[in-house]
C-alpha cells in the first residue's frame, strides 16, 4: 500500500503548523526589532534573505547522505513548508513595494526588490555552501 501523500498525515500537518507559528512569530518580532530605513522595510528583506540562507542549507542536508527519508521528511516540513513559509513573506515584499511606488519612490522600490532578490540568491548559496563545506569537514 502506498504511503498516504503529506498533506494526509496528521502528524506532518501539525509539524508545519508549529514550524509556520514559529516562523511567524519570529517574522513579526524581527519586524518590531528591526527599523525602517528612509521608509525601506529592512526587517522584511532581512527575514526574506535569512530565510534564503536557511532555506539553501537545509535542502542541501537533506540532499546529501543524512538523516532516514522519514526525518528527512519532518525536517522538510517542520523547517522547510513551515518555518521558513512563515518567516519569509513574498506578500509582504510585494505590499511594501507598492506602498514604495505609491508614494513616488520608485528608485527605493526598484532598490528593494533588486537588493532582496540579488541578497537572497546570494543567501541560498552560501546556505548551501556552507553544509557542503561542513559536510566535507566531517568526512575529512
Amino acid at each position: 500500500m502506498p504511503a498516504r501523500p503529506a498533506y494526509r498525515q496528521p502528524l506532518l500537518l501539525l509539524l508545519v503548523l508549529l514550524g509556520g507559528a514559529t516562523g511567524t512569530l519570529a517574522r513579526w518580532a524581527t519586524g518590531l526589532a528591526v527599523p525602517h530605513v528612509d521608509r525601506v522595510p529592512l526587517g522584511t528583506l532581512a527575514v526574506n534573505v535569512v530565510g534564503a540562507f536557511v532555506l539553501g542549507a537545509l535542502l542541501e542536508h537533506l540532499a546529501g547522505r543524512g538523516p532516514d527519508e522519514g526525518r528527512r521528511r519532518a525536517l522538510r516540513v517542520t523547517l522547510g513548508t513551515g518555518f521558513c513559509g512563515g518567516f519569509t513573506t513574498y506578500s509582504a515584499l510585494a505590499n511594501d513595494t507598492d506602498a514604495l511606488l505609491r508614494q513616488g519612490l520608485v528608485g527605493h522600490a526598484l532598490g528593494y526588490v533588486g537588493s532582496t532578490l540579488v541578497l537572497g540568491l546570494v543567501a541560498s548559496a552560501l546556505g548551501i555552501a556552507t553544509v557542503r563545506r561542513g559536510a566535507r569537514g566531517r568526512t575529512a
